[in-house]
């Protein structure tokens, strides 16, 4: 593994506020929220970090409408590791971004890539993957991926093709790679239930780990305007600047079109830990307290027959009651008040289409 102080991390914290309205807003998604109570889902993926990354060398990307809450949330970093992006342009020059950053620092450093909208609760498991990934990047010369293990035929997710134990000379741990065959988009149910049997797929977590000169290099073969862009910030003697004028010109990608279908040689470990990438408030409900008849919430409620209605009061000293109405979600704010089908969860985002834009 390599040393602490040659070990970087990547956070990713931007996005919207869209699957968790009324709750969560533009300036405040998912990662900002204390979904669990347990602090946020940000909070929490900085202090999984701790003993694998020095404060100092961890990296924060977000946007400016949420800027001022993740420096709040964020404040035991140094200021200048908090990086607002000037335009949204997916993964891969958001990656890209935090590759010059720390490439301007030392160039020679092994980095995570991180998202930090993820539940993840076994940290010693996670901790134990994460050091294995951090010794494969240093010894080999390929990029290594998370996966998860599928426990269902998920069509949301996307998938990695496993395939045989990787060959790479002194490496020694619990969790080893294997190599990547290849990666697959969604798939649809059916397809997903194949993948499920087949046995050697693995959800893609979006957590990568990889060595500066490696993805570099394969950047410079695969993604030359990412590799440019790089370049021109690890020269640059004013790097805000720079990003402020070039940034908003790279063509939005993700990191997984943009380099990792491509690449000459990926890796891949499959954790061990837990994972929930909490996508809407049915996967929320699970985390929740059951009060009767499968109804979960996370305050107090008061209920006749009702079943299988999940119920979120955000505003303290309120009660909510429920009378013979089922399969409900109910999320209660100091501005607003969701009522929703539990089946139509993920449609819940396009509620945001047609909101006045104060409750955005």
């Amino acid at each position: 593994m390599p040393t602490l102080e040659n070990t970087y991390a990547l956070i990713l914290a931007g996005g919207s506020g869209t699957r968790f309205w009324p709750l969560s807003r533009n300036s405040r998604p998912k990662q900002l929220l204390d979904l669990f109570g347990s602090g946020t889902l940000l909070e929490q993926t900085i202090q999984r970090l701790k003993g694998l990354v020095p404060p100092e060398n961890i990296i924060i990307l977000t946007n400016s409408l949420q800027e001022d809450a993740v420096r709040a949330i964020a404040s035991m970093l140094p200021a200048g590791n908090i990086v607002a992006e000037p335009a949204r342009r997916d993964t891969a020059p958001a990656v890209a971004l935090g590759i010059g950053i720390i490439a301007a620092r030392n160039p020679q450093a092994v980095m995570m890539v991180l998202p930090s909208d993820q539940l993840i609760q076994d940290l010693t498991a996670y901790q134990s993957v994460m050091r294995d990934a951090l010794a494969t990047a240093e010894k080999s010369n390929g990029l290594v991926t998370i996966g998860i293990r599928p426990t269902w035929p998920c069509p949301s997710y996307g998938y990695i093709e496993r395939g045989e134990r990787a060959e790479i000379p002194g490496l020694v741990g619990e969790n080893l790679p294997v190599e990547v065959k290849r990666f697959r988009e969604k798939p649809d149910s059916e397809l997903a239930a194949q993948f499920l049997a087949q046995g050697t797929f693995s959800w893609n977590a979006g957590m990568f780990v990889w060595s500066l000169p490696v993805v570099i290099q394969q950047l410079g073969a695969h993604a030359p305007e990412l590799a440019g862009f790089i370049s021109e910030l690890c020269h640059s003697r004013d790097i805000p600047a720079t990003v402020a004028a070039q940034f908003p010109l790279l063509t939005p990608i993700s990191i997984d079109y943009a380099l990792l279908e491509h690449a000459e040689r990926v890796l891949n470990i499959e954790a061990t830990f837990d994972w929930d990438d909490v996508g809407s408030w049915v996967s929320i409900a699970k985390y929740l307290e059951n009060s009767g008849s499968g109804n979960r919430t996370n305050e107090p409620i008061s209920e006749i027959d009702c079943q299988n209605n999940i119920i979120f009061n955000a505003r303290p000293g309120t009660r909510i009651a429920l009378l013979g109405v089922d399969d409900l979600i109910i999320v209660q704010t100091g501005d607003s008040l969701l009522i929703a089908n539990r089946h139509q969860a993920d449609a819940i985002k396009k509620l945001t289409d047609i909101l006045p834009p104060e409750l955005l």
